[in-house]
C-alpha cells in the first residue's frame, strides 16, 4: 500500500513507496543504511561460518549435495561456480521456465549447464500459467507472480523430492532493496516472515474462486513450513557471506560461465545484464513504475549508488532519462500470451495508478512527485 506523501532518500533515489521499506530520521532508506551497515562487516569471519556449512552439508561420495536456483542469469549461475569451484560443493541448479524465453537467455541457459552443471527445469502448463498471468495482472497489476512464486518454491519442492537438504538462493532482497532492519544479521531465509509477507497473494482460497485447483497450483505455493522442517531443508542466501555485487557477479559469469549480455541496454534502464531471459519482464518492471511511481532505472541507480559506481546526481539523470520507458519491443508477444487488447491493457494499467503518484491533466499522466538533485 503506497502512502499519502512521496518523501526520497537522500542517499539514492529511491521512494517510501516501495513496499516494506523504511526511513529512519534523517531521511536514509533501510537498503542504504544496511549498505552503511555492512562496511562494518566482517566478511572473513562470515565465509568461515560459510566454509563450515559447506563442510556439514558437503556430500562424501560427490553426490549433489546443494540446490541454486538459476535460469542461467548472471547471479544463480555465479552463486553456483563460487559454491562449486571455491567451497567443493556439488551443486544442482534448478530453473523455472520463462513465461517467453529470449534467445540469449536460452544461450545462457545451456552455456551455464556446458559450463559443468547438472539442472532440473521446471516447465509449468502453459494453460495454466498463461490463465494465472492473465489474473494476476487484471488483479494485482503483476502478469509476473506467477513466475516469482515458481522460482522461489519449485526449488523447494525439488529440494524435498530428492532429499537435498540445503538450498542457497542470490540475494537477501529483504535488506538488499530496502525491508526490516532484523534481517540484517540473518543468513537463512525466515519462512514465516516470507510467507507473511511475499506468499498471501497465493493463498490457496483465494484462488479457487478463478477456477484453480490446488492441484494446479502445487508448485506455485510453498510447502508447508512443517514439511520443510520435516525433511530438514535449510534455505540460506549467499548474500549474507559475502558482499553482495551485482556488477561483480556479472563479471565471474561473463568469464567463466560464457555468460552473454544484450548488445543494447534494456528496456527502462541503462543497463543491458539483467533479467534479459524473459520477454515479458519488462512489462513486470513497468508496473512497478505504475503503481509506486519507481522502475527499473530507479532499481539499478539505487545499488549503483550504494555499491559507489555513481554518484545520486548521476543516478537522478539516469532515472529522468530512462524509467517509466514503454516497453514497446515485446509489446505483441506480451498482449497475445495475456490475450487481451491493447484497449483492455491500458484500462487495467489505468486502474493501477495511485492518486497519491499520478495527475490527470489534459489527458495525460504526469507523476505528481519526481526525485531531485
Amino acid at each position: 500500500m503506497t502512502l499519502n506523501k512521496v518523501v526520497f532518500c537522500k542517499k539514492c533515489v529511491i521512494s517510501n513507496q516501495r513496499p516494506r521499506i523504511t526511513f529512519d530520521k534523517n531521511g536514509i532508506c533501510s537498503a542504504c543504511s544496511f549498505s552503511e551497515y555492512k562496511n562494518s562487516v566482517n566478511w572473513d569471519k562470515r565465509e568461515k561460518e560459510l566454509k563450515k556449512l559447506c563442510d556439514k552439508f558437503r556430500s562424501k561420495n560427490g553426490g549433489l549435495d546443494v540446490i541454486v536456483p538459476s535460469s542461467g542469469g548472471k547471479d544463480g549461475s555465479y552463486v553456483a561456480y563460487r559454491l562449486k569451484k571455491d567451497y567443493g560443493m556439488n551443486p544442482l541448479t534448478v530453473t523455472w521456465s520463462p513465461q517467453i524465453q529470449t534467445d540469449i537467455g536460452k544461450e545462457n541457459f545451456e552455456n551455464m549447464i556446458n559450463s559443468g552443471f547438472d539442472n532440473i527445469r521446471g516447465s509449468p502448463n502453459g494453460e495454466i500459467n498463461r490463465r494465472l498471468a492473465r489474473t494476476t495482472f487484471e488483479e494485482f497489476g503483476d502478469h509476473y507472480l506467477p513466475n516469482i512464486y515458481g522460482i522461489m518454491n519449485f526449488p523447494v519442492h525439488i529440494a524435498i523430492k530428492y532429499k537435498i537438504p540445503l538450498i542457497f538462493y542470490g540475494e537477501d532482497g529483504e535488506v538488499e532493496y530496502g525491508g526490516s532492519s532484523e534481517r540484517f544479521d540473518k543468513p537463512e531465509l525466515d519462512l514465516e516472515y516470507t510467507y507473511k509477507t511475499k506468499f498471501t497473494s497465493f493463498a490457496p482460497n483465494y484462488w479457487k474462486k478463478f477456477g484453480f485447483t490446488d492441484k494446479e497450483l502445487q508448485f506455485y505455493q510453498p510447502p508447508t513450513i512443517n514439511e520443510v522442517k520435516k525433511n530438514k531443508i535449510h534455505i540460506h542466501y549467499f548474500s549474507y557471506y559475502e558482499n553482495w555485487k551485482p556488477e561483480r557477479n556479472f563479471k565471474i559469469a561473463k568469464k567463466f560461465l560464457n555468460f552473454k549480455h544484450l548488445p543494447t541496454r534494456s528496456q527502462g534502464t541503462f543497463t543491458n545484464f539483467a533479467q534479459i531471459d524473459e520477454k515479458t519482464y519488462d512489462f513486470h518492471y513497468y508496473m512497478q513504475f505504475i503503481k509506486f511511481g519507481f522502475g527499473r532505472a530507479t532499481s539499478d541507480v539505487c545499488h549503483q549508488i550504494r555499491d559507489g559506481l555513481i554518484s545520486r546526481n548521476e543516478g537522478i539523470e539516469m532515472v529522468k532519462k530512462y524509467d517509466g520507458e514503454f516497453p514497446k519491443k515485446h509489446e505483441k508477444e506480451f498482449l497475445m500470451y495475456l490475450d487481451i487488447k491493447k484497449t483492455q491493457f491500458n484500462k487495467i494499467v489505468d486502474k493501477f495508478r495511485n492518486p497519491t503518484i499520478w495527475n490527470k491533466k489534459n489527458g495525460k499522466w504526469d507523476l505528481r512527485y519526481q526525485v531531485s538533485k
